[in-house]
């Protein structure tokens, strides 16, 4: 039995409060070792500050979430690459740059509020670290062993809790328990999920649906190209791939050839094996298939539990037909079918680059885009796009970039399989790693985070002081409890922490869920030298 993790996001304005109260005391101490850095950088940002013509406070948004702080650049640079509200720091300056309110949008729950246009999306490369390393010195290690170690013998993280916490400026372990034993790490597995494709593909990759007309049959056929966030749904924004567009696209070009009528099909071929998770039919995750629209949701929902259609691909082009239809050109039923290469491609769409896919599916704990990347980094690299072919892609990235696997089993892309194993060293490792200023297409991996307080499977939890200092993903299956991320300590230091719990079937999640909360709230509180 799995237990669904994935919430719709949820408005955070009554925190707004709590969160500058909250982070107030750590930047003023996080802006006297900035002052250097921040003069160098006023100097640096002259043409960009020149274009503004007076001082504004920006209101940045985060799916249905909220929060209006403004915060000097400099100082949030010192305690990290992003800010407290959760918005990349890279994207707030754009967004002010360009005289524009908004934020990351990753989607929202059906009913909520309009939301303001997000400004435009950051590159891949954000802010460094290196501001971290001035704001004193790491957290001993046997002083956080004296601080965590009561908190882990909580009998609501079960009978063997184990623990990793790394200072992410040097790649030091501050503190470990059980920390190379490998546990079955529910959603936290989208963490490697998340470096593995960045690394095989790059933040900049997109994904591309694109239909075809074969010249000799006047076939039409839709071809899956793996993009999981392909919508059928008419957009308030263009940020995703549509099936609309597409039809209109291809009903032009069909014209242009004085074509009216053909036979539709559908070539979901680019993925191999069963599309079917070994957990089976699961309202967490739909059929893994190449070509699906709005993940196969049976209602107008854009994350979590959900009824899902029997064939994905089959569902998608039958709105592609009526799409088609709409703009004249008829149709048969559609069935599957492979696209030569003698295919002449009429129209294409492409998915957001992957650094917005990764950010998504962390955000929000996308299952579904996660085996999706998961085929993908099996594409990129070579092996067969199944539920094998992906486990030996992840682990084969991870290996090259040479973190610590011993133990390690990748099963699937989301961590549904609870066959899977992670220890906590290396779930603090690939988060040190994609902190590391020399791979910055890896930072989506950290960005993506669902921030305390505010955003994805965090929005409703550290309500009582850490909200918008920790980023963590949650991982949940019955009896495992998983959580993995950063967070800023009390004296400005980036510090990667693991927290994971098993056997707990007897206890009552809500319990071991406050458990975890607890220790990663005091280890955010604790200068602990």
């Amino acid at each position: 039995m799995v237990v669904p993790e994935l919430r719709p996001w949820q408005a955070a304005r009554a925190h707004a409060a709590r969160l500058a109260d909250a982070v107030r005391p750590r930047l003023a101490r996080a802006a006297a070792a900035a002052k250097p850095r921040v003069a160098r950088f006023a100097g640096a940002g002259k043409p960009q500050v020149a274009r503004v013509t007076r001082p504004k406070t920006w209101q940045y948004t985060a799916g249905a979430a909220t929060a209006g702080l403004a915060l000097a650049a400099g100082v949030v640079t010192a305690v990290g690459p992003w800010d407290s509200s959760g918005q990349r720091t890279a994207e707030r300056d754009r967004a002010v740059a360009l005289d524009r309110a908004g934020g990351t949008d990753h989607g929202g729950a059906p009913g909520t509020p309009a939301r303001s246009r997000p400004a435009p999306s950051a590159g891949p490369v954000l802010t460094g670290l290196g501001g971290v390393s001035t704001v004193k010195s790491a957290p001993h290690g046997k002083a956080l062993a004296k601080v965590l170690a009561p908190l882990l013998k909580d009998p609501a993280l079960g009978p063997r809790p184990a623990a990793s916490v790394i200072d992410v400026a040097t790649g030091r372990r501050l503190y470990g328990a059980h920390q190379d034993a490998p546990f079955t790490p529910a959603s936290t597995t989208k963490i490697a999920t998340a470096v593995a494709a960045l690394s095989a593909m790059g933040a900049d990759h997109r994904l591309t649906t694109r239909a075809a007309l074969e010249p000799d049959t006047k076939e039409v056929v839709l071809v899956g190209g793996g993009d999981p966030t392909l919508t059928a749904r008419k957009q308030k924004t263009d940020d995703a791939a549509s099936l609309r567009t597409l039809a209109a696209e291809t009903a032009a070009a069909l014209a242009e050839r004085g074509v009216r009528e053909v036979t539709l099909s559908y070539d979901t071929t680019r993925y191999a094996g069963s599309p079917r998770h070994p957990i089976g039919n699961n309202p967490n995750l739909a059929l893994v298939s190449p070509l699906m629209a709005d993940e196969g949701r049976t209602d107008d929902s854009t994350s979590g539990p959900v009824t899902r259609v029997t064939d994905p691909a089959e569902d998608a082009t039958r709105q592609f037909k009526d799409f088609l239809t709409s703009h004249g050109i008829k149709t048969t039923a559609p069935g599957p079918s492979k696209a030569t290469t003698r295919a002449e491609t009429l129209a294409a769409v492409s998915s957001p680059p992957l650094s917005a896919l990764v950010e998504r599916m962390l955000t929000n704990s996308d299952n579904d885009i996660a085996e999706a990347l998961a085929r993908q980094t099996a594409l990129a690299t070579g092996e067969r796009a199944d539920f094998a072919g992906a486990g030996r892609a992840i682990g084969a990235q991870l290996r090259a970039l040479g973190l610590p696997l011993k133990g390690a089993a990748f099963k699937d892309g989301s961590g549904l399989d609870r066959a899977g194993r992670l220890t906590p060293g290396l779930l603090t490792a690939l988060l040190a790693k994609a902190a590391d200023p020399s791979r910055p297409e890896l930072r989506p991996a950290l960005t993506g985070l669902p921030v305390a307080g505010f955003t994805g499977t965090l929005s409703s939890r550290y309500t009582d002081g850490a909200s918008g200092v920790i980023r963590a993903k949650t991982g949940t299956l019955t009896g495992v409890h998983t959580l993995a991320g950063t967070l800023v300590d009390h004296d400005g230091r980036l510090l990667a922490f693991a927290f994971m719990a098993t056997d707990t079937d007897r206890i009552a999640p809500a319990a071991t869920q406050k458990a975890l909360d607890r220790v990663a709230t005091t280890l955010a509180a604790c200068g602990c030298r």
